[in-house]
């Protein structure tokens, strides 16, 4: 039997056991060990048509054949971070493409502290949010054009704040009201991961706005999630307002009981320290695995149940609603 390094049952035949108790349904899912580390690719990218350069980092597995995770960045970010994601993902076969989106990437902290805030007011425009939706239908297409030894059985959109609402507009989401943007559904995407999603900014139909979207979705967030940049701040409570709101079917919610929203990049913030950041990300990275997995396997219930099982202690709540 595999062990871990206290003797007891390692946490692959653990799942397989948990898996095999709980009936052939369980049983078919597809817990599968570390493989060798992934490629990582860098791309410069160019949406002609938009005149517009979409950057990317890709960790590739070295499997052939399975899913495909493009992930969104919160405002500020780059397609450097949430390595722990894109690792983890690809060492179990699922490729994870990460894009910068150059309307509101890290490029916002430098030139003039006195133009910080215009930065910033363009960054989270309408525009801007349609521009990044389009980077992520645009990587898409450019993935499938690289001629990778990669073949996608299945894409997930998923993002982190700002990127979460990213996914969220090619997930389905229909913004109206007085901030209308277009259509951005890719059909292509089959599951949203969503990291501290805020609601759209300056629009208050939350329930409008997020209820058409059908896909499963996975939500994950902490008590302590606030958002405060120049010009705009909302509470924890935000996160779980938009798990209540969304229409998918099935979705879950895993809220932390601790953690800034920064928890969720690869920085290690004083605010929370390595001990409770290594805790947070090892379940986080766990758990967007296990939802890929499940919506592959169409037994996202019992995919979820598991992977949050050894996280129970980190865990403020989980629920999965069918």
């Amino acid at each position: 039997m595999n062990a871990d390094r206290r003797g007891l049952p390692g946490r692959r035949q653990v799942l397989r056991t948990l898996a095999a108790a709980a009936g052939s349904g369980w049983a078919a899912l597809a817990w599968s060990a570390p493989e060798a580390p992934p490629r990582v690719l860098d791309f410069e990218w160019t949406d002609a048509a938009r005149q517009r350069s979409v950057p990317a980092r890709l960790y590739l597995p070295e499997r052939q054949k399975g899913p495909l995770v493009v992930f969104s960045h919160g405002i500020g970010g780059s397609r450097l971070g949430y390595s722990y994601i894109g690792r983890h993902l690809a060492a179990h076969g699922v490729a994870s493409l990460h894009l910068q989106h150059v309307g509101s990437d890290r490029s916002l902290w430098g030139g003039n502290v006195l133009q910080t805030f215009e930065r910033m007011r363009r960054a989270i425009s309408s525009e801007e949010a349609v521009a990044r939706a389009r980077d992520l239908s645009f990587g898409l297409d450019r993935f499938a054009q690289e001629g990778l030894p990669f073949e996608v059985s299945t894409t997930v959109a998923a993002g982190h704040s700002y990127g979460a609402n990213t996914s969220l507009l090619v997930a389905g989401a229909r913004v109206g009201g007085a901030v209308q943007l277009p259509s951005l559904l890719d059909p292509r995407v089959r599951g949203a991961v969503l990291l501290s999603t805020p609601p759209f900014y300056g629009v208050p139909d939350l329930a409008g706005t997020v209820s058409p979207i059908g896909l499963p979705s996975l939500h994950i967030t902490t008590n302590e999630d606030v958002i405060k940049i120049p010009g705009y701040e909302s509470p924890a409570s935000d996160r779980v307002a938009v798990f209540e709101a969304i229409g998918s079917r099935p979705k879950a919610l895993a809220v932390f009981s601790h953690g800034s929203h920064s928890i969720f990049t690869d920085r290690i913030t004083s605010a929370d320290g390595p001990e409770l950041n290594a805790t947070v990300k090892q379940a986080t990275r766990e758990l967007v695995l296990a939802f890929v997995q499940g919506v592959e396997a169409h037994q996202l219930a019992p995919s979820l149940q598991l992977a949050a099982r050894p996280h129970q202690a980190a865990l403020a709540r989980f629920v999965v609603q069918a």
